[in-house]
């Protein structure tokens, strides 16, 4: 969960996800529609399908046990470098090195790296200079407080140097221009339109093979459909949200109930349990709710 989100992000998500799944055996157990509905909110659903599919191969393949070697986790869907030794260090007290974006970032100023640290030979260093670092003892305790200080002295923008309990020992000139990262790709605006479908109650969903793969989202609008006469020009909802390097603009229109309805399209009479991305649920309410009001 702590992946790619802050920390007071997935508090509250993760207390509720170890009463839905307080062992291995629940959530290998699960359906893929309840684990994605159980991290709706969190983004980055490919971390919860590799979760679950991790769940099933530790039952299946490990009787129940996460393995403690670092070659066998990293064997486990979705799990890398960083993650196998964070586990290592903090589940099972391993002395091994751990370099995620703030420890990234303290490395790459206390040793002045000025290579980018998004190259392979950038990121071969910076573990390097974690392994050089790493004590004998009390690794775990090192490897938390090196996070700590990355997240909350060492911070990106304007570091706090001041305070900073290895000041004496830092080699940066200029911490704040440090680390190097390789240019980003510039934001792209996207324009996703979708229908509102309901009848007797009932809204009309489309599994998604895409973007969120295995969630159900209103159903898509092919362009050459809006030119129709029977279809609204105007959207009656529209939301903007960001996701990777894309800027998404979700426009909605109202559409009739179709005789047939496509492969992969359901009926549901509640969404409440139904396994939806933010965007598409935040529509699906709004529009309910307004048609209710009417």
């Amino acid at each position: 969960m702590l992946q790619q989100t802050q920390v007071a992000a997935v508090i509250p998500y993760y207390y509720t996800w170890l009463r839905r799944f307080p062992e291995f055996t629940s959530l290998a157990r699960a359906s893929e529609n309840e684990v994605l509905r159980a991290w709706q909110g969190l983004g980055y659903y490919a971390r919860a399908r590799n979760l679950h599919a991790t769940a099933k191969t530790v039952m299946n393949r490990h009787g129940g046990n996460f393995p403690r070697g670092i070659e066998q986790m990293r064997q486990l869907p979705g799990i890398g470098k960083y993650t196998a030794h964070a586990v290592a260090s903090f589940a099972f007290d391993r002395s091994v090195p751990i370099v995620e974006a703030n420890t990234a970032r303290v490395l790459a100023r206390l040793f002045n790296f000025r290579e980018s640290i998004d190259s392979d030979a950038g990121r071969k260093t910076l573990w390097q200079h974690a392994a050089r670092l790493l004590p004998k003892s009390e690794a775990t305790a090192f490897n938390s407080a090196l996070l700590d200080l990355g997240a909350l002295i060492c911070v990106s923008r304007k570091p706090k140097c001041d305070v900073c309990p290895v000041k004496a020992l830092c080699r940066a000139k200029n911490p704040a221009a440090l680390p190097v990262r390789n240019s980003r790709p510039k934001t792209k605006k996207l324009i996703e339109k979708h229908a509102l479908i309901v009848r007797r109650g009932g809204i009309l969903l489309e599994q998604s093979r895409r973007r969120w793969r295995g969630m159900w989202i209103l159903p898509r609008l092919k362009p050459a459909r809006l030119k129709q006469q029977r279809f609204q020009r105007r959207p009656v909802y529209e939301s903007v949200f960001p996701f990777t390097h894309h800027r998404v603009t979700l426009s909605v229109y109202r559409r009739t109930a179709p005789k047939r309805i496509a492969p992969g399209q359901r009926w549901f009479g509640s969404i409440e349990k139904v396994a939806m991305p933010s965007p598409h649920r935040r529509a699906a309410q709004s529009l309910i709710q307004t048609l209710i009001e009417r």
